[in-house]
């Protein structure tokens, strides 16, 4: 009788979901909730971006990210990292272990750009997928730039970002 083949351990799902999260807003914790359900480890990368000039340092992003994620993590039961990258997406990917890159769609707007990036991403490592999620609709809206436009004009954010992320947004706005 022929020995059963032993099976390899399963392989531990780990997806990497960018951003620049300046400020993380309800859009983004909820792509990072449906995210969670996919994997069994989700690291949330915090990239630099200077480019975009961010109104938060890195750190301080990192850690708003942080605080706005452990919830999710202990609903989900979903392993929540946090971490701050520099360089190259797919390099940082790597680094992390990660086999799926999260993107978030709002509008057919994002989907030309995150459709050129999967597939330069692909090219670079086609052992990394890129998963792309529909906004939920009563976040697909939301932004992070037009939250800073509507809180340095004294706008109300509070239904676009969360409790913390909202205090912080406002009074780093109101000291500029």
């Amino acid at each position: 009788m022929a020995k059963p083949k032993e099976r390899a351990a399963p392989k531990e799902r780990i997806a990497l979901y960018p951003g620049t999260f300046d400020p993380i807003t309800n859009g983004h914790l909820d792509i990072i909730t449906r995210a969670a359900k996919l994997a069994d480890k989700l690291v949330v990368g915090v990239a630099a971006n200077v480019g975009k000039g961010p109104i938060f340092p890195l750190e301080e992003r990192a850690e708003l990210v942080r605080n706005e994620t452990e919830i999710i993590s202990a609903k989900t039961g979903t392993a929540i990292e946090v971490k701050i990258y520099e360089n190259l997406l797919i390099t940082f990917a790597r680094e992390v272990g990660a086999g799926m890159i999260i993107r978030g769609l709002r509008a057919v707007s994002d989907f030309d750009y995150e459709f050129q990036m999967a597939g330069m991403n692909y090219r670079l490592d086609s052992d990394i997928e890129t998963v792309f999620l529909m906004a939920s609709e009563h976040h697909q809206f939301i932004s992070s730039r037009f939250v800073k436009d509507i809180a340095s004009f004294g706008g109300d954010i509070s239904s676009f970002v969360p409790r913390l992320t909202n205090e912080r947004t406002l009074a780093r706005l109101n000291k500029k």
